[in-house]
């Protein structure tokens, strides 16, 4: 029996929740080289000194934010509310952007 096919709509927004979901743990690996490449992420790193000031509850926050709205957007029903699954990807995608932020503030 095969599935109903999706409108184009329904797979365009499903693809960019799968990226986002593939490239969260890249984000965050390459925001940190990027961090602990510098002069002052080193010295935090090495001494404990000039490290940010960017509370650890906002990165872990905003990871689980851009987890959970990728889960839940793949989880969604394609046929029901289609416009607030777009919502959901557009949340995924900038909490996301701003969690890479949060990251390369503290460099």
């Amino acid at each position: 029996m095969n599935p109903a096919p999706q409108p184009s709509s329904a797979r365009l927004v499903t693809g960019w929740s799968v990226a986002g979901l593939v490239l969260l743990l890249p984000t965050v690996v390459v925001a940190w080289i990027a961090v602990l490449s510098t002069d002052r992420g080193t010295r935090c790193l090495m001494y404990g000194e000039q490290c940010s000031t960017v509370p650890g509850d906002a990165l872990y926050g905003c990871f689980s934010g851009a987890l959970a709205a990728g889960v839940l957007a793949l989880a969604w029903p394609r046929a029901r509310w289609a416009g607030a699954r777009a919502w959901v990807v557009l949340l995924q995608w900038c909490t996301q952007i701003t969690l890479g932020a949060l990251i390369l503030s503290g460099a």
